[in-house]
């Protein structure tokens, strides 16, 4: 996972703080949004697990905290619900200009009801995914009734939710009544994944009914069995994160492979667009190739370089294992650790050209077993037997042409 910090600006003119997550070993195929729990952050436990499991399927991830929370500006007291839509959709289009606009929505508790309101104003979303979400917005009003007179009264009052303070006003009660979720969902026409668990004594699961009823197919349900509001348990978003992958794979917008197909044993497909990323087909298994990002790779894979000493390092540890199974002998594991250079040609010190250099494979092996000083150099001696060592080393012949 690559990890960087960014940060965009919301119609009100404040700055949002976000965290991408990208994949290590390839370009994303599809960009997610996330919407945190209400009077959350983005670095909640939760959120970043879910980042995780997406962005190992190879999605790139976008979570940012909301206009007054975590790192961004603005005060939260002078926000509402609609906000949250607004910021939403600042960032999506933080995502369309920079990288690639966003196809997957994912929204926690109020998060999510907030994803399925912005999510009707985003051409570019294929699939929303909410857990733990209320099908009403004023759900949220229980959280402070304890303020609510006081609000009713002078317009605000200041609350503890989760242990810290906040004020609400008047206004954010007023924004929640105009906000019907049910009727936005009958018009989403979007993939819905609704994500609640049973336990959920925070928003109950009668919430993911009727958000369920309210939705037009394609839609779903999965249960949380057993996890809390905030998923504070690592298994439970992790699982989730891994869930809505799979699932949204089905309704975003996925690269086609390219289907490799030969009577050769390997095949290696390189495009004109992704740099020296390379697909290969070795046997029946695929594979990437790739060249280090100093010499304009993206690092995705080994450079083939790296798959000649691989191949060289396999092909020893299974040469030895065959010999000494044979011989009965007690080897208990075997290492072979290969690196590939350029050597000035030891033979030619005082050759005409110094600069002279030969093709170098740096071999070390490491064995463990009851095995005695005969035995060990005896291995050392078949290590120099295996059949790519032999190939290496005999004159071999390369015949191209045209398919």
């Amino acid at each position: 996972m690559s990890l960087s910090k960014i940060t965009f600006t919301n119609t009100q003119g404040h700055t949002l703080s976000g965290r991408l997550e990208l994949p290590t070993e390839q370009h994303p195929h599809n960009f997610a949004l996330f919407a945190h729990c209400f009077t959350c952050n983005k670095n909640l436990g939760a959120v970043r697990n879910i980042s995780k499991s997406l962005t190992a399927k190879g999605f790139g991830v976008l979570r940012f905290d909301f206009t007054g929370l975590g790192e961004s500006e603005g005060d939260f007291e002078d926000t509402n619900f609609s906000g949250n839509i607004e910021d939403l959709l600042a960032a999506a289009d933080y995502l369309a200009k920079n990288y690639q606009a966003p196809s997957l929505l994912i929204g926690h508790s109020l998060g999510g009801a907030a994803a399925i309101f912005a999510a009707q104003q985003m051409e570019t979303i294929k699939a929303v995914a909410t857990i733990g979400a209320p099908s009403n917005p004023t759900h949220v009003q229980h959280l402070f009734k304890s303020g609510m007179d006081q609000i009713e009264a002078t317009g605000q009052a200041i609350v503890n939710l989760s242990g810290r303070d906040f004020t609400i006003k008047k206004q954010f009660i007023e924004d929640l009544a105009t906000k019907s979720l049910p009727d936005v969902a009958k018009k989403l026409n979007k993939a819905l994944l609704v994500m609640h668990s049973p336990q959920d004594d925070t928003v109950g699961i009668k919430n993911a009914e009727e958000i369920y009823i309210a939705a037009k197919h394609p839609k779903s349900f999965v249960t949380l069995d057993g996890a809390d509001h905030l998923l504070m348990r690592k298994e439970d978003s992790l699982y989730a994160g891994r869930v809505i992958a799979e699932w949204s794979s089905k309704y975003v917008p996925l690269p086609k492979q390219p289907l490799l197909k030969s009577t050769h044993q390997v095949i290696a497909a390189l495009g004109n667009v992704q740099g020296y990323t390379t697909q290969m087909k070795v046997g029946n298994h695929y594979m990437i190739a790739d060249e280090p990002t100093d010499v304009g790779g993206n690092d995705f894979g080994p450079s083939p370089y790296e798959y000649v000493s691989a191949g060289l390092s396999a092909c020893t540890a299974m040469t030895i294992k065959m010999y000494t199974t044979r011989k009965g002998w007690d080897l208990q594991s075997v290492e072979v650790h290969t690196s590939y250079s350029k050597s000035h040609i030891q033979d030619c010190k005082n050759c005409e050209d110094p600069t002279a250099k030969i093709d170098t494979f740096h071999r070390e092996i490491k064995i463990q077993g009851d095995l005695d000083e005969k035995q060990r150099t005896r291995i050392l001696q078949i290590a120099d037997k295996c059949p790519v060592h032999k190939t290496l080393h005999t004159e071999t012949q390369v015949i191209t042409k045209f398919m």
